[in-house]
């Protein structure tokens, strides 16, 4: 299945069309669809596919690049990471958080309800 097969942007919602993009494809990292070292179309290509401007895609293309879930090899093209940035982020953010929840007395179970409320 390739990337433009499932990809499904609303040009009616709220949320940027480069936004919806972006989040689809982490989305597809995370859900396996997209594994590492998958090559991605090229800008044009998908902007084709998509019926949406170069702009919009290669913004969206930026923004994955920039957190680290794409790379891009010059003319060879686009690929997603071979290591998802968010595990080492969340780490570190967990880790942070933990250090302040005990630093403050807090347990586990009273921390996690900080999450609870946070993500609602």
């Amino acid at each position: 299945m390739e990337l433009g097969d499932w990809l499904h942007i609303d040009e009616h919602a709220a949320k940027p069309l480069f936004d919806q993009l972006r989040t689809q494809v982490i989305e597809g990292v995370r859900d396996g669809r997209l594994p590492p070292g998958t090559r991605l179309p090229t800008v044009r290509e998908l902007a084709s596919r998509l019926g949406l401007a170069v702009n919009t895609v290669a913004r969206a293309y930026r923004e994955l690049e920039t957190a680290g879930i794409l790379e891009t090899r010059g003319r060879f093209g686009s690929f997603i990471a071979h290591a998802d940035p968010a595990d080492a982020a969340m780490a570190a953010a967990a880790h942070a958080y933990g250090e302040v929840a005990r630093a403050l007395g807090l347990g586990k179970a009273e921390a996690l309800r900080y999450l609870d409320t946070e993500f609602g």
